[in-house]
């Protein structure tokens, strides 16, 4: 919710660049071992993959003499290795920490560095923090990438890119304005497609972080990811974190088998966990779409309308496992004779009682007993001119000039422990089940504004990592809570935040109602992420295309069903074939049509999902609307050559049966009209 478009920040440059990496990664033609591969690169008298100036002098110059520390952690995650490396200057006791997670299971390494001032004065000027300055040579020629775009309220979003390097090409990347994902997705898949392997590499940081990919030869890649923007002294006893880093080695003759096993490692070891086990987000049924103007979002809904609401979807047998509240519950997101709405009011973080005589505490136990969860939307940071916090609190609130619209300072320890009881407060009086984040506005202007002299960059780190403070504090003050990360819709997506949330809204382009359009975010998206959510492609069509268009791990049905237009018994028909899929978009992930213009409008999109367990899964196509070719022929990955399989098409329910090989080889669609969809499901005989 909330547009802001801008362009992404992308530079391609063709120059001889001459770059000395902090470090070199040379991998074998055999699975890396990771644990050696920790041990080789952060080992005593060995400049670590990370870089940073300090009073202007480059770290690599003296970081092998401070003292060297190496101090084994307990893991949270079982499988994980941790290790703490600690570089300590002897003079200005400057302590850079770098604490070091590793996973044999998927030969995975990440870490966080951290700098403490452990002197009596301030330290000199620290800057130029790449936590990872690293360079990686293969033994074969030949250096390619994948990338996606970010969220930008376009078809655009997460169409996928691929750069193939020369010697010297360089490829910039900062996603501009403070969130993360706003129009570059910090996931990149290096090859090496001679060696046949790879490294998966994403940044977490849920700011303005930056990253830049050499070729230094044709074998070789220097890659440095960090901060955009830090130049600052430490106070004594101060201690910042930056950036984590993540990377995922992989060998196959087939890159989508790295991408398969980047995504199970986040599915198992950098998801929320329940009870001891990943979290599946619930699929979604709001309760108020399209009100007649000038109501917006949810400003107009009523206690009465959102019980009649739920008896009537349970009268016409819809189902849902959460249900979605979102903006306008509050005080004065009604007021529409005095221009306000719900973009305008958030910092009244009260209920509109008017609305709501007896409290949200009534909505959300009618959806208990419906057997649902469920969800509310705030806006926490955002605090608009003349509302409660503004009013209240604006010693917490970071300004920018001209602007109408403050920022609660989450860097501040006071302002953030306030939010923290306040939003936890909130979600336990009203019973709120997964509690929806916006965050609609750039912040990077408001942090630069507040930076004092020679603090560069401090105002972002503080409030990032007080985020991540106030996210932490919910999820465990609430061992059962989830937490849905919108941001416009996807524009907070990185490293950091798949730890403690998804995108159960991945994009506002679902707001413009073009199924094709969501057919191409999930194309794209899914190849990193496994679990994210959008709405319906078109509220006003319950048909199978609109839904298999918006197929995902889950998925919001946001259909208008108080109208005469639509037909509930098809609603019915496509939750049912919702059900029947959703488990697969957990598992293996294949693009079969190619990763070159996927957002073109003349093209076919086809993809499929494997669950090699029971040997079973789906394939998902659609033709676009000014496509001229009738059939297409894809190659299914991941099968077993001498296994045959059952295909079965779901609309005829007519089958087939193949071997593997077979599949692998070439398999027939045909759609005769454009904007049309075929589902394959698929299992081993």
């Amino acid at each position: 919710m909330g547009k802001i478009f801008s362009t992404l920040f992308l530079f391609v440059n063709i120059l001889a660049l001459n770059i000395s990496a902090q470090s070199v990664s040379t991998q074998g033609k055999n699975k890396v071992n990771i644990a050696n591969w920790v041990n080789t690169h952060f080992a005593k008298g060995k400049t670590p993959p990370f870089s940073f100036t300090y009073n202007g002098v480059p770290s690599r110059n003296f970081i092998t003499k401070w003292k060297y520390a190496k101090t084994p952690l307990a893991s949270d995650e079982q499988g994980g290795e941790k290790i703490r490396y600690t570089f300590t200057d002897p003079k200005t006791r400057l302590e850079v920490a770098c604490d070091v997670t590793y996973f044999t299971d998927f030969d995975a390494v990440e870490w966080i560095v951290r700098f403490t001032n452990k002197g009596s004065a301030n330290t000199p000027e620290i800057a130029h923090v790449k936590d990872a300055d690293i360079r990686f040579a293969f033994p074969q020629k030949g250096l390619s990438m994948i990338y996606e775009n970010g969220s930008t309220s376009s078809r655009a979003d997460f169409a996928v890119q691929r750069k193939d390097f020369l010697v010297g090409d360089t490829l910039r990347f900062r996603p501009r304005g403070g969130r993360s994902s706003g129009q570059i997705l910090p996931f990149f898949d290096i090859e090496s497609p001679d060696s046949r392997q790879g490294i998966i590499t994403s940044i977490g940081w849920t700011g303005e972080w930056c990253a830049s990919f050499i070729a230094t030869s044709p074998n070789t890649l220097s890659m440095k990811t960090g901060i955009e923007a830090l130049e600052s002294y430490l106070e004594p006893g101060e201690s910042i974190r930056t950036s984590s880093v993540v990377f995922c080695f992989w060998n196959s003759d087939n890159r989508f088998d790295g991408t398969n096993k980047f995504r199970r490692l986040i599915m198992t070891h950098h998801s929320r966990k329940i009870d001891g086990k990943t979290a599946i987000y619930p699929y979604l049924f709001g309760f108020s779409w399209g009100d007649p103007k000038p109501c917006n979002e949810y400003s107009c809904l009523t206690a009465k309308m959102a019980l009649a609401l739920l008896e009537r979807q349970q009268m016409f047998g819809l189902k849902a496992e959460a249900s979605w509240l979102d903006a306008g519950w509050y005080v004065g997101a009604d007021d529409f004779t005095n221009n306000k709405s719900w973009i305008n009011t958030v910092g009244n973080w009260e209920t509109n009682h008017e609305h709501f005589p007896n409290g949200l505490k009534e909505v959300s136990d009618a959806v208990h007993k419906m057997g649902r969860q469920f969800l509310l939307w705030f806006e926490p940071e955002r605090v608009y001119e003349g509302s409660m916090w503004h009013k209240q609190h604006p010693q917490w609130l970071l300004k920018k000039e001209g602007s109408r619209n403050f920022l609660m300072n989450l860097g501040n320890d006071k302002a953030c422990d306030y939010v923290c009881k306040f939003i936890g407060d909130f979600i336990e009086e009203n019973g709120v089940d997964i509690y929806r984040q916006d965050f609609n506005i750039l912040p990077e202007p408001f942090w630069l504004q507040a930076d004092k002299p020679g603090r560069k960059g401090m105002t972002e780190v503080k409030y990032i990592t007080g985020l991540y403070k106030f996210w932490d504090y919910l999820l465990t003050r609430f061992p059962h809570l989830l937490i849905d990360n919108c941001a416009s819709g996807g524009h907070r997506l990185d490293w950091e935040t798949t730890l403690r949330s998804i995108p159960l809204w991945r994009t506002d382009d679902c707001y413009y109602n073009d199924p094709s359009d969501m057919q191409c975010h999930g194309y794209g998206i899914n190849l990193f992420l496994p679990q994210t959510g959008t709405g319906m492609g078109n509220p006003d069509k319950s048909d199978k295309y609109s839904l298999r268009s918006s197929l995902a791990s889950t998925i919001v049905f946001n259909w208008k069903i108080m109208t005469y237009r639509e037909n509930f018994l098809r609603m019915q028909e496509c939750q049912k074939e919702f059900e029947a899929v959703r488990a697969y978009f957990l598992e293996d992930y294949y693009p079969l049509t190619g990763l070159q213009n996927t957002d073109a409008r003349d093209n076919w999109l086809a993809y499929e999902c494997y669950r090699p367990a029971d040997k079973s899964g789906i394939v998902v196509a659609f033709r676009h609307h000014d496509n001229k070719q009738d059939s297409i022929t894809v190659q299914l990955q991941g099968l077993q050559d001498n296994i045959s399989y059952e295909m079965k098409n779901a609309d005829t329910n007519q089958t087939q049966v193949c071997t593997g090989k077979q599949l692998k080889t070439g398999f027939g669609l045909k759609l005769d009209k454009p904007d049309q969809s075929l589902l394959y499901y698929f299992k081993a005989q």
